[in-house]
């Protein structure tokens, strides 16, 4: 049998599979058969549809957890999904039973962060900027240099301040985050036939720039010297492969997921901002759980929270190893050349002075989240 009818024959095996198992055991059991292999196994995709139902029998409570990434995303997006619906469900002796939604099956962004507002599900995962319009605090990330590195990311949220200061104020929007998700820097992405590498701020000059409705977004591209071009992502393939914007700014791994490899040219690792996710969860649902069970979520958070940071460099990897594929080439930056963008849009800038006391609520609590960013987490994480 040649390799192509042998992919073809698996990959007929698998689709009956996951059919079967959709409508015999739910949609669940067959996206954790799809995640882990089992798919090419009838036995073995039968042992995952029993364990399922076996889970979700015997469970107490119902969380579903909606994301907007597929399960093998994994590989160059660490969410971690997967891994956070097994260890939720074994940290807490099985009382949790994990529906997952993955695929943006429920929607996704801010759609999701909406829904666990609601309560219309437990848990998603979406990004940091799609939480700022229910929780406008949490938009203090997208300050340029604030946090945009990994580890000053880490240090940030992970820090007493920020979970003194900030969860508050998130709660009181009906949110609890579990853990925030560590996926890199976003990047300077130019599309093929754009401007070429961008090395310098310089560089940027009169490029049109992707960039969504985030307002302070919009200022820092427009500080460093592009045209700052609002587009819906949805439609962002289109206008970089027809030139209406030039380049756009997503981590690597994001434009790995998002099919960007083929239309790409140079990508530079600014680390302005990052393109951060987090974990929410509905906060009336979590306060009803019992003690033991709230412990075992938020020990499953923390858990999976260490397996995302080892995650990142292997992903990253991944995603560029493939993108180079396509002819991209990545540019890493000194600290001399970091030191020019800090200088033409860093949050240092008096320009940003109104976000700061508008998000932070004075300068002086803005003050200690610098700090909390200058200071090492226990927690290491590597920086593209």
């Amino acid at each position: 049998m040649s390799d192509q009818k042998m992919r073809e024959e698996i990959a007929s095996v698998e689709r009956r599979n996951f059919l079967k198992l959709a409508g015999a055991g739910g949609i669940t059991a067959a996206l954790m058969a799809a995640g882990t292999g089992a798919l090419t196994s009838s036995k073995a995709s039968a042992q995952t549809a029993k364990e399922e139902a076996m889970r979700r029998r015997t469970a107490k409570y119902t969380m579903t957890m909606a994301t907007a990434y597929v399960l093998t995303a994994d590989r160059s997006y660490p969410i971690m999904q997967l891994d956070f619906k097994e260890n939720i469900q074994n940290a807490t002796n099985g009382q949790v039973y994990v529906k997952l939604a993955a695929g943006g099956q429920l929607g996704v962004g801010s759609t999701l962060a909406q829904k666990v507002q609601s309560g219309t599900i437990q848990a998603a995962q979406h990004s940091l900027s799609n939480f700022a319009p229910f929780a406008p605090v949490v938009d203090l990330i997208n300050l340029p240099y604030l946090c945009g590195a990994n580890q000053r990311f880490v240090n940030l949220v992970t820090s007493d301040h920020w979970k003194k200061t900030i969860h508050p104020k998130v709660e009181a929007r009906g949110f609890k985050p579990l853990y925030y998700i560590v996926i890199d820097p976003r990047v300077v992405a130019v599309r093929k036939g754009g401007a070429g590498a961008v090395i310098k701020p310089a560089d940027l000059k009169g490029v049109k720039f992707r960039v969504p409705g985030s307002k302070m977004l919009q200022q820092y591209y427009r500080l460093v010297g592009a045209n700052p071009t609002p587009v819906a992502w949805g439609e962002t393939p289109s206008a970089i492969k027809q030139g209406v914007a030039d380049a756009l700014d997503p981590a690597v791994g994001a434009l790995f997921v998002f099919g960007f490899k083929d239309i790409l040219s140079h990508v530079t690792f600014t680390q302005a901002v990052p393109d951060s996710q987090v974990f929410s969860c509905n906060l009336a649902w979590f306060n009803s759980l019992s003690k033991d069970v709230k412990d075992g979520v938020e020990f499953a958070s923390e858990i999976t929270s260490q397996q995302n940071l080892a995650k990142v460099p292997a992903a990253r990897n991944y995603a560029m190893a493939e993108l180079r594929k396509s002819g991209v080439k990545f540019h890493s930056l000194s600290k001399a050349q970091l030191a020019v963008w800090k200088e033409t849009g860093g949050y240092q800038r008096s320009e940003w002075d109104g976000f700061k006391t508008k998000l932070a609520g004075s300068m002086d609590s803005f003050n200690k989240l610098v700090e909390a960013a200058d200071t090492q987490s226990r927690y290491y994480v590597h920086d593209a």
